[in-house]
């Protein structure tokens, strides 16, 4: 029963003509613009894609069609925020989307893993040190801050995180932290990850690089954003601006401000 659901499901969408670059940039602008019918095309023509990616994690075939289903939803979020002028296809745009979301969902159906009981504290008191320093801050701590104030090494830390699947910003929406130790957690293909962190990372620059020059330079002086750069302090950063610490510290505020209203309108 279930395979002949999704043969007709794959007879049904390969009615929908592949588009060219052009056609996807043309879409893109419509769909910026409100057009509804312009996201139905470019989601319709890309249905297969979705499929191409939910086989990949179909280990069990009574699951396919609602890994579909999921990777739809990941599908339909790229469709809303795809912009021509990334300067790529949407199908390359739309992978790490349709990936997030088919992981979410098979996370959802997959047991915990059962960490070491070391790492396992060593994730929640990173958590614990982060709900500190973000009341101290006023912001989320970067892996350099909390490293320092628990007195260990910043790559032991990255080394912990990457036992859990949550991705860690500066951009939370005040409701959570930016490291949540998650105790479902599952191994992926770190292909897949990199892929999306990559946009991800992508989406993030492209919002820093939106603001005013002195307010983008004080946000990259100040966070890990290069892999040439660490982060610096206030006082680091005053000097290099020629302005007080206070001045820097108001410039960041407001920089902080406009990027996490930015981010949340567009779920990054």
């Amino acid at each position: 029963m279930e395979n002949e659901i999704l043969t007709a499901y794959i007879k049904q969408i390969q009615s929908y003509p592949l588009l060219s670059a052009e056609q996807e940039k043309n879409l893109a602008k419509k769909i910026q613009n409100g057009d509804y019918k312009a996201k139905l095309q470019l989601i319709n023509s890309n249905l297969r894609l979705v499929i191409t990616v939910a086989k990949k994690y179909s280990k069990d075939s009574d699951l396919l069609m609602d890994i579909i289903q999921e990777g739809n939803l990941g599908l339909i979020t790229a469709a809303e925020k795809f912009n021509e002028s990334y300067g790529t296809r949407f199908s390359t745009y739309a992978f790490p989307w349709i990936t997030q979301s088919i992981l979410r969902f098979l996370q959802s159906k997959t047991s915990a893993i059962n960490l070491p009981y070391r790492k396992k504290e060593q994730l929640i008191q990173i958590k614990n040190y982060c709900n500190v320093l973000s009341q101290k801050l006023g912001r989320n701590p970067s892996i350099e801050e909390v490293a320092l104030y628990m007195n260990i090494p910043a790559k032991k830390i990255q080394t912990l995180l990457e036992f859990d699947y949550t991705f860690c910003s500066i951009f939370s929406d005040g409701k959570e932290n930016s490291f949540v130790y998650n105790a479902n957690s599952m191994e992926v293909s770190s292909v897949e990850m990199d892929f999306m962190r990559h946009y991800e990372k992508l989406e993030m620059h492209n919002l820093i690089d939106s603001l005013p020059e002195k307010e983008k330079k004080v946000i990259y002086y100040r966070y890990s954003l290069s892999d040439t750069m660490k982060g610096k302090t206030l006082r680091q950063v005053a000097k290099i601006m020629g302005v007080s610490a206070e001045c820097v510290r108001q410039i960041e505020a407001k920089a902080i401000k406009f990027l996490r209203t930015s981010a949340l309108k567009h779920s990054i």
